[in-house]
């Protein structure tokens, strides 16, 4: 009832939403002899506000549509090469001659699915692209996924990860991985099975970002949260059926606007001091201030619906039982052994000020790779960053790139030359 509640409200508004945009025309309208005066600057900023209140906020595009490459401009094509009913993988093609005799390494990056969309990690996928043959994976809204293509739980998550990886390893070299934040449990779990099963294409080497490795080290907010509650609470609290007409109507979903209302909860001051800078930006004419805000909550207002059951073993293998540290998670049925990882070379970034995966979760992931060799890990700690700047802003661009540059290529390997390990 609750999802069904969320949209009845919205479609309630529906009138009063469209009154709202046509105010905000009439009064900005350059024809209007008061569009100046402050009371008309004042009505036509509140409406524009109410607007962006009340919409549903679609998922956003990637909008990559360049990008500088040895020093030259070079057009980019966003290309679906894999489509699965959950995930598209998306390729960024760097469509010059050129570039493409580069042959820059593949990676593929795999996006978070825990609530906002693979978009997020735009600003990454733009600093990669120079160097790399960049695809990333697209996690489709469970509210779009229609019931009769079946569950998606982790070690679904694992395998379109391990399917991605020996699909883009068809060119005859181990790709790498790179996995920001959530995905950083079920990457590093499938390296190990890979490995366990001497998989001739698995990944060179696996980059993990601000990922939850073990939460029992510096657990943050967000971790404790996870924790005071049995899991029985979460699923008769936050899931909830997916109304029609949806094409996923019926499935079980931990839905968007409820982890949207997570999100804001925890920063709630900053994110209501941000809406009335705006009001006043909109009010004094500042265009380029007031575009910056709608840029960042375009993004951050879009939030996806998750199957219930990835959510809730999410919450209970990751952040209540432990159980990758803990040695004791299932993957496919099949026990999960990091010790098995003898020749993928694993790097963690950390952030100093990461309030989300604490100081020592990532890195922790050495500690359980201990069969790997010392020179195929690299553990890197960026000063002055919080969550979101170990894989995105100027400090990912300046100093983080560059290493997970260096380390990528320092372990290239073709599939041919594993064979023969």
């Amino acid at each position: 009832m609750l999802y069904h509640a969320y949209e009845y409200t919205h479609a309630a508004m529906g009138p009063m939403r469209a009154a709202a945009q046509m105010g905000t025309q009439v009064l900005r309208n350059p024809f209007n002899p008061f569009a100046a005066s402050f009371p008309v600057r004042a009505a036509a900023a509140a409406c524009e506000m109410f607007v962006n209140a009340t919409r549903r906020y679609g998922k956003p595009e990637f909008g990559i549509t360049s990008v500088e490459v040895s020093g030259e401009d070079v057009p980019i094509v966003e290309e679906v090469v894999v489509s699965k009913p959950f995930c598209d993988l998306l390729r960024f093609r760097r469509k010059a001659t050129f570039a493409e005799a580069r042959n820059d390494p593949k990676v593929l990056i795999v996006a978070p699915m825990s609530g906002h969309f693979a978009t997020l990690l735009r600003g990454t996928v733009e600093a990669m692209l120079p160097e790399h043959d960049v695809y990333i994976t697209d996690w489709i809204d469970a509210r779009d996924v229609p019931l009769a293509e079946g569950d998606f739980d982790l070690s679904t998550y694992a395998q379109y990860v391990r399917d991605f990886v020996g699909f883009l390893s068809r060119g005859g070299e181990r790709i790498s991985v790179m996995a920001v934040c959530q995905p950083g449990v079920p990457v590093l779990a499938m390296a190990s099975q890979m490995a366990e099963d001497r998989d001739p294409v698995r990944p060179s080497s696996i980059v993990l970002m601000g990922s939850p490795i073990d939460t029992r080290i510096s657990p943050t907010e967000p971790n404790v949260l996870a924790t005071n509650k049995p899991i029985s609470w979460f699923e008769k609290n936050l899931i909830v059926t997916v109304p029609w007409p949806n094409m996923g109507f019926l499935r079980r979903v931990y839905p968007g606007f409820l982890q949207l209302s997570g999100f804001m909860s925890m920063n709630l001051d900053r994110h209501v001091d941000a809406h009335f800078d705006q009001f006043r930006n909109l009010v004094r004419g500042d265009g380029d201030s007031a575009a910056a805000h709608r840029a960042f909550y375009d993004e951050y207002l879009a939030v996806m619906d998750m199957t219930a059951e990835f959510y809730l073993e999410t919450v209970e293998t990751v952040f209540q039982e432990h159980a990758l540290p803990e040695g004791t998670m299932m993957l496919g049925g099949r026990p999960v052994q990091p010790e098995a990882i003898r020749d993928i070379a694993v790097m963690t970034v950390e952030g100093e000020k990461d309030d989300i995966t604490g100081r020592g979760q990532t890195h922790a992931a050495m500690d359980l790779c201990s069969n790997l060799d010392e020179q195929l890990k690299f553990a890197y700690t960026q000063e002055k960053v919080g969550h979101y700047g170990v894989f995105n802003g100027s400090r990912f661009r300046q100093f983080i790139r560059p290493k997970i540059r260096d380390f990528i290529r320092a372990h290239r390997r073709t599939v041919k030359g594993v064979e023969a390990a």
